[in-house]
């Protein structure tokens, strides 16, 4: 036969290989079912993590084929029984001795936890309650606040500035944010549509080089930018992921419509000083422009034409003084140049110049405009915004520090109903903001789905309807150490967390699979029962799921750690892993064996129960059994 022409080593491999096969399918199997709520997973979120989902699932995949195929053959081949027995040196004695101190202790708490079953099932309750309250009162935000050295300066004067005065402005806020020693350099530009707005382009110098984050950064210079009268600056953090809304001088926004355009000018301004009040907001400005001044012309028509002035004569006149026309071209060899008439720039400054314009008549004479007009300075819209149709205002704010997404957007809907808005007026997130709120309200069902779709490969793999239930078990440990690593550093609850929690799902359950296919064997092949044989699973195969539990957590260590540019993206992913995987290692080392005791004590009850049931008696025909749940 084949295992007597095998070597020793070759002999062994092929055994390990054989036991281990059905584990390794099942965790393997079971890890790429909890990527598909990813793939099925909608919106910006999902687009942006599909491809994670496809590579890690096509790499489990490789992986797979290499352990029951590559491996053994290594091992086989490399691996080398060496028939000379040497002495262990002191750090191999000092490990072995504290591995045997292990397994004794070990084995004494798993007997003492088999014996109390009742107080480990009530600590797991408690682990599973825990979960939902802890999610709960966690801080959560969309993706984490990445420091990339560079940020971009929002300013907003006086609707009714010149572009003159709006230059000197600009001048003022170059001056004060250059001066800050962690700029490198910052370039600025105004004009355009917007006419009392500017825009600030800011890169910092490296992180190591000015000593300070780019949020600290922000919070020194907005109180000294704070200090320029009749404008206002506000800084926004550049981020690599930005998702939708309109232009605006912060990073979230907030977007009131309404169908009447006077009661939204009437209650935006009203709900932007409310969520100015906030503690939990910085930065808070609005988009509405309807303070703007004009200066209206109204002409007496009766008089202008007692005085042989019509309103063409009135316009071409009006347009050659202040609409720049173009009158002529100026040609070289080697260019051309276009002539524009205006009034001189000392002349534009002011409505003043009205008294000294003269119109003249056909008959040559020279009347002043004041004889037959008068100026009017009236407000005016700078522009009017839409949204869906209908007129609209966005409400855009930064969130002040150590304040997460999810406490401003509690602190925004609370403010919005004690203001007492009616229902006219309808507020809703837009931009990320609107993607948090979105990607809130789905995470629990994308943990639902992965729970199921776990739940249904295992049982598929196990054909069972009971053990699926142990493996999953071990589960709300690992939500409960993440979440709680996540709180002791202050770290929230964003996506990026929850990809971790994800990663979690699919790699907690295998302790349960390791120990719970090696059971089901041994109770199968020695008659032994449920206590025994998971006993044993668990003294065998410790050892294997501290390791693979280590190998994990330490990969996952640089990412908890790492700094540097960008490190701020990663960070929660490994905070994470590496409190799920601590806390849950802990804890399902002693859970599931019990789990696993007292769902065959329920397999056992059933199979009881349908044998009864389906028991013929004389005078009844008789029922085919049904077929067992295990």
């Amino acid at each position: 036969s084949a295992m007597e022409i095998l070597c020793p080593l070759g002999e062994a491999a092929l055994i390990g290989a054989r036991e281990i096969g059905i584990t390794v399918i099942s965790i393997s199997l079971s890890l790429i079912a909890v990527f598909i709520p990813i793939l099925l997973m909608g919106g910006i979120v999902g687009r942006l993590f599909r491809e994670f989902a496809v590579v890690l699932s096509a790499a489990i995949l490789v992986s797979m084929v290499v352990s029951l195929t590559t491996t053994p053959m290594m091992c086989a081949t490399l691996l080398k029984a060496s028939g000379v027995k040497r002495a262990p040196g002191r750090v191999k004695r000092f490990f072995v001795r504290i591995n045997r101190a292990m397994n004794r202790a070990y084995r004494r708490t798993l007997a003492w936890a088999l014996r109390w079953q009742p107080l480990t099932l009530l600590l797991l309750a408690g682990v599973i309650g825990l979960n939902v309250y802890l999610y709960g009162v966690i801080a959560k935000g969309f993706f984490p606040q990445q420091d990339t050295g560079r940020m971009i300066g929002g300013i907003q004067a006086d609707q009714s500035i010149s572009f003159q005065a709006m230059q000197q402005k600009l001048d003022q806020f170059m001056s004060i944010v250059k001066s800050d020693p962690a700029v490198e350099d910052a370039t600025a530009f105004t004009g355009g549509g917007n006419r009392n707005g500017a825009f600030m382009f800011i890169s910092l110098k490296s992180l190591k080089d000015r000593g300070a984050t780019m949020e600290q950064v922000m919070g020194r210079l907005r109180p000294r930018l704070a200090k320029v009268p009749g404008a206002s600056a506000y800084l926004v953090p550049v981020q690599d992921i930005r998702i939708g809304g309109r232009q605006s001088n912060a990073a979230y926004q907030y977007t009131l419509q309404a169908d009447d355009l006077e009661a939204l000018r009437t209650w935006a301004p009203r709900v932007r000083i409310a969520f100015s009040r906030l503690t939990e907001l910085a930065d808070v400005n609005t988009d509405q422009q309807d303070r703007g001044l004009q200066t209206s012309l109204v002409i007496d028509r009766d008089a202008a034409t007692k005085l042989g002035l019509n309103m063409r004569l009135i316009d071409n006149n009006l347009n050659n003084a202040f609409g720049q026309r173009q009158v002529g071209v100026i040609y070289n060899p080697l260019n051309q140049y276009r002539v524009v008439m205006e009034l001189a720039p000392e002349y534009l400054q002011s409505p003043e110049t009205l008294k000294f314009l003269n119109f003249t008549t056909n008959s040559g004479a020279q009347v002043p405009l004041a004889a037959f007009a008068r100026t009017e300075l009236t407000n005016t819209p700078l522009s009017v915004n839409h949204q869906s149709a209908t007129p609209a205002t966005t409400v855009s704010f930064n969130l002040a520090e150590g304040v997460s997404l999810s406490q401003a957007s509690a602190a925004i809907e609370n403010a919005m109903a004690e203001l007492g808005v009616p229902v006219s007026i309808r507020g809703t997130f837009q931009g990320t903001a609107r993607a948090f709120q979105a990607s809130l309200s789905t995470q629990p069902l994308l943990i639902l789905a992965a729970l199921i779709t776990i739940y249904l490969v295992l049982g598929i793999l196990y054909e069972s309807l009971i053990h699926p239930i142990t493996i999953l078990s071990t589960l709300p440990s690992a939500g409960v150490g993440a979440l709680l690593a996540l709180m002791a550093f202050n770290t929230e609850f964003s996506i990026i967390a929850f990809i971790g929690v994800i990663l979690l799902i699919g790699i907690v359950k295998k302790n349960a699979i390791m120990m719970i296919d090696f059971a089901i064997a041994h109770q199968r092949n020695t008659n032994a029962s449920a206590g025994a044989a998971i006993y044993r699973a668990c003294q065998l195969r410790v050892r294997p799921i501290l390791m693979t539990t280590a190998a994990a957590m330490l990969g996952a260590v640089p990412l908890a750690i790492g700094t540097g540019d960008g490190a701020e993206l990663r960070q929660p992913l490994g905070i994470a892993v590496v409190g799920g995987l601590l806390f849950s290692q802990i804890l399902t080392l002693y859970s599931t064996p019990v789990v696993y005791v007292c769902m065959d004590r329920l397999r056992t009850w059933w199979q009881r129960k349908t044998t009864k049931l389906t028991k013929p008696t004389s005078g009844t025909p008789h029922i085919s059994p049904i077929p067992e749940p295990s």
